[in-house]
């Protein structure tokens, strides 16, 4: 009889870069790949780890700053920025934005409609924001 070998679950992209900026966002600072792939658990090889920190980068979903010849990492944003930096993605890659808020809004139930008209009664904090 053969010994089947099961192999790990693969993880998804989202999955995994969901792990990484919860490791950042525990650091008390910047973070280093190492130390990110080390939170994790060390079952990541180190590139998989600076992939996905330089797709993240190029999300907007953390920053980072040259340390020596290295760099350390940090998230962006909370959960709830980062939540909101992905729908603005998506809303801007649709041609009719209109029809794809018009949509969202309408699919809302009462207790997020209302919470929606609240924020949207609020004034905005940024003078600068075009509306």
């Amino acid at each position: 009889m053969t010994e089947h070998r099961r192999r790990p679950r693969r993880r998804g992209q989202g999955e995994l870069e969901a792990l990484v900026l919860s490791a950042l966002r525990e650091a008390e600072g910047p973070a280093t790949a190492g130390w990110v792939q080390e939170r994790l658990g060390g079952d990541l090889a180190y590139t998989t780890v600076i992939t996905i920190l330089t797709r993240l980068l190029a999300k907007g979903a953390v920053t980072r700053e040259r340390v020596g010849r290295s760099f350390a990492w940090m998230s962006a944003s909370d959960e709830a920025g980062l939540a909101a930096h992905r729908m603005r993605r998506v809303l801007d890659a649709e041609s009719d934005r209109a029809a794809v808020l018009a949509s969202f809004v309408t699919g809302l139930g009462p207790d997020d409609e209302r919470l929606l008209r609240e924020l949207l009664g609020r004034p905005t904090a940024d003078p600068e924001r075009e509306d």
